[in-house]
């Protein structure tokens, strides 16, 4: 893969998605391409569910300003990005952006107004029900976006690790590998 200018590493912000932006980082300062981090508010974020008087959901006018909304995500990117500034003062430039909306189309949207050359999202390997039904925001990216989309994802361990961890959380643990099935 060569040629890229533009990087776009979209994050909620947990621990699954930082190593999407570490393989975003490296892959910025070894190309000496641009990185764009961007965190995309859910609209439920922007609801203010709890009434400071009665203690449970009033939202009939309830919303904080979008103003408001945004600069509090932004502080929790930049609290995010701590971490990986040492990283990023390797790239040629680096930027970070929050946006409120539906986040597959907010970041398809970003991605095609930047005009990133590749995505870098890292998805969670357990999902639930909902996923199976609606399929995840990994998926709806992939169909949604103007660019080839990168999944980054921890690797998984060996068969005969997780099949000693099931042994002991059975309470039977095998003497020796050989006993392992």
């Amino acid at each position: 893969m060569t040629g890229l200018n533009k990087i776009l590493v979209p994050t909620d912000l947990s621990e699954t998605s930082r190593q999407g932006l570490i393989y975003g980082c490296r892959l910025a300062a070894e190309e000496q391409a641009h990185l764009i981090v961007l965190h995309v508010v859910n609209e439920l974020e922007a609801w203010k569910f709890y009434s400071e008087d009665f203690g449970f959901a009033d939202f009939p006018g309830k919303s904080w300003p979008i103003d408001r909304v945004l600069s509090e995500a932004m502080l929790d990117l930049n609290r995010f990005l701590e971490p990986h500034l040492e990283t990023m003062k390797r790239i040629p430039s680096a930027a970070k952006r929050a946006l409120l909306g539906p986040v597959a189309q907010r970041i398809a949207t970003a991605a095609d107004d930047e005009k990133a050359d590749l995505i870098i999202m890292s998805p969670r390997r357990h999902r639930g029900l909902r996923h199976w039904f609606t399929g995840g925001i990994t998926d709806r990216v992939t169909r949604l976006s103007p660019c080839p989309v990168l999944l980054v994802t921890p690797p998984l361990s060996s068969r005969i690790w997780r099949r000693k961890l099931i042994w002991s959380l059975l309470g039977c643990p095998p003497q020796s590998a050989a006993e392992i099935p």
